[in-house]
């Protein structure tokens, strides 16, 4: 088991490629979310800001998991908030803390260059995720209906306070 930093032929297209479809398996979401990844992998790669950083997760060799820190983007964007994104673990390696060393690997980050806050958006559904984000002591700060990926979900954003 090994997280390592995003940067290896083929992490990209795995990131979006994961996501799309794990959430397809497991909550039935459409295309339009695995082109949302698509965008925030895009914008990742096309950054130059020495102030994100990204991660995967192995085990055995094989990519299992990731996350992103990157700069808060948005109308609420802040150049002290550093934003938690793409978060995933794959079923086969969950159950390994690797979630939790993903999420750390990004807040550790974040202080690192000097972030103050952190802050994610997620879906009420992902509910293995929100563990990790509360045992860090991320705290809910909106929720709000939404349709998006072709069902009824209900968004989430949470922030941690990083000094």
């Amino acid at each position: 088991m090994a997280v390592r930093p995003l940067g290896q032929p083929g992490d990209l297209g795995w990131v979006v490629m994961a996501h799309g479809e794990l959430y397809a398996e497991e909550f039935g979401w459409d295309t339009s979310m695995e082109a949302l990844i698509a965008r925030i992998m895009a914008d990742f790669a096309a950054s130059s800001d020495p102030r994100q950083a990204g991660w995967i997760a192995e085990v055995d060799g094989r990519r299992v998991g990731c996350v992103l820190c990157v700069p808060s983007s948005g109308p609420s964007s802040d150049p002290d908030t550093a934003q938690l994104r793409v978060l995933l673990v794959l079923p086969s390696a969950r159950g390994l803390g690797l979630g939790d060393r993903l999420v750390s690997a990004c807040i550790d980050h974040a202080r690192s260059v000097g972030y103050r806050r952190m802050r994610l958006w997620t879906n009420s559904v992902l509910e293995a995720a929100r563990h990790i984000y509360l045992s860090r002591g991320f705290v809910l700060v909106e929720e709000e209906p939404h349709h998006s990926f072709g069902v009824d979900l209900v968004g989430q954003v949470y922030e941690l306070s990083l000094v």
